[in-house]
């Protein structure tokens, strides 16, 4: 088998299996484990995967721009939002950060709601500001654009005097063995903090994300109290029900 043709069959791999071992790799394509870690070295350099210790994993989806991102997917997000509802409840201490799922939960809480929302994302705050019973903490700091948050030191140390009683979490990858991730080391450092001084976490993500991966680890995925997603894949299901995490779909 040549080269290439190994590299398409570990892609197409990938995304059906949504991980793959390198010894298993070596034992389908009869080849020694230092030639799949070269394969995979390649494949990894062309942004086509991402090196675990293992194998490898699919790549996130590439960062965009915040506005072209609420565009993507917009309907499945607003059902995520949606099925999200119920575990707001009034008269607590609410973290919401930056994502583009997350500001469409924004755009369904009620009126009339009521509650403490704080927030480093401007767009969510103005979001919920003609929301007469909900009292908006902006978290300042740095401002930034790809993302639409307030991230560095500032936003640290505000959120170390924070107690919050749910935090939903803006997820941009997730795998059961490397945890939730982000594509840069100040967003990662956020979120943390943010999971830190919160009694729950509350992520929604679109099943595309499972099984995928970016350069700056947030934390485990048992940091995640409940995980909302769609249309799970028996596997996953399986996967996730034997963590602490309640699963909705």
């Amino acid at each position: 088998m040549l080269k290439e043709e190994r590299h398409q069959k570990i892609v197409d791999l990938l995304n059906i299996e949504q991980k793959v071992i390198a010894s298993d790799l070596s034992q389908r394509f009869n080849v020694s484990e230092d030639t799949i870690r070269r394969d995979l070295k390649e494949l990894d350099g062309q942004g086509l995967l991402k090196r675990v210790h293992s194998g490898a994993l699919r790549v996130g989806p590439p960062i965009t721009d915040f506005n072209y991102r609420e565009t993507v997917a917009s309907d499945r997000k607003k059902e995520l939002a949606h099925k999200a509802l119920p575990f707001l409840k009034e008269d607590s201490v609410i973290i919401i950060d930056g994502s583009t799922t997350n500001l469409a939960l924004a755009k369904v809480i009620p009126q009339d709601f009521r509650a403490t929302i704080i927030t480093n994302s401007p767009p969510i705050a103005m979001e919920l500001a003609q929301h007469p019973n909900l009292e908006i903490i902006n978290i300042g700091g740095v401002f930034y654009k790809q993302s639409m948050i307030n991230i560095g030191v500032q936003a640290f140390k505000q959120l170390q005097n924070i107690r919050a009683d749910l935090y939903i979490m803006g997820i941009y990858n997730l795998d059961l063995d490397a945890g939730t991730s982000v594509p840069t080391t100040q967003e990662s450092e956020i979120k943390r903090e943010m999971v830190r001084v919160s009694t729950e976490v509350l992520g929604m993500i679109t099943n595309d994300k499972f099984g995928t991966i970016s350069n700056h680890i947030v934390g485990p995925v048992d940091d995640l109290t409940y995980l909302i997603s769609e249309e799970i894949p028996d596997k996953v299901r399986k996967e996730y029900n034997k963590q602490k995490i309640v699963l909705i779909d």
